[in-house]
C-alpha cells in the first residue's frame, strides 16, 4: 500500500476512490483494494486532525496571553 500524501493530495485521491464508487467502476475484485484504502486515508486524515486540534488547543492560550498583553 502506497503511502499518504499531504490533506489535498489525500482528500483528491479519496474522492475518486468515491466517484469510482459512485460510477460503477469498480469490479468485484477491486472493491476490496479500494475500500481498503479510503479506510487508510480516512483514518490518516482523522489521526492529522487530531494532532492538529491539539496543537492548536496548546497553541490558544499562548496567543490570547500574547494579545493580553498588548
Amino acid at each position: 500500500m502506497s503511502t499518504i500524501g499531504d490533506w489535498n493530495e489525500a482528500a483528491l485521491e479519496l474522492d475518486g476512490i468515491v466517484a469510482s464508487f459512485d460510477e460503477g467502476e469498480v469490479s468485484v475484485d477491486d472493491l476490496f483494494v479500494k475500500l481498503e484504502r479510503a479506510t487508510a486515508i480516512i483514518e490518516t486524515l482523522e489521526a492529522r486532525l487530531v494532532a492538529t486540534k491539539a496543537r492548536v488547543d496548546e497553541l490558544a492560550p499562548r496567543l490570547a496571553r500574547v494579545l493580553e498583553s498588548e
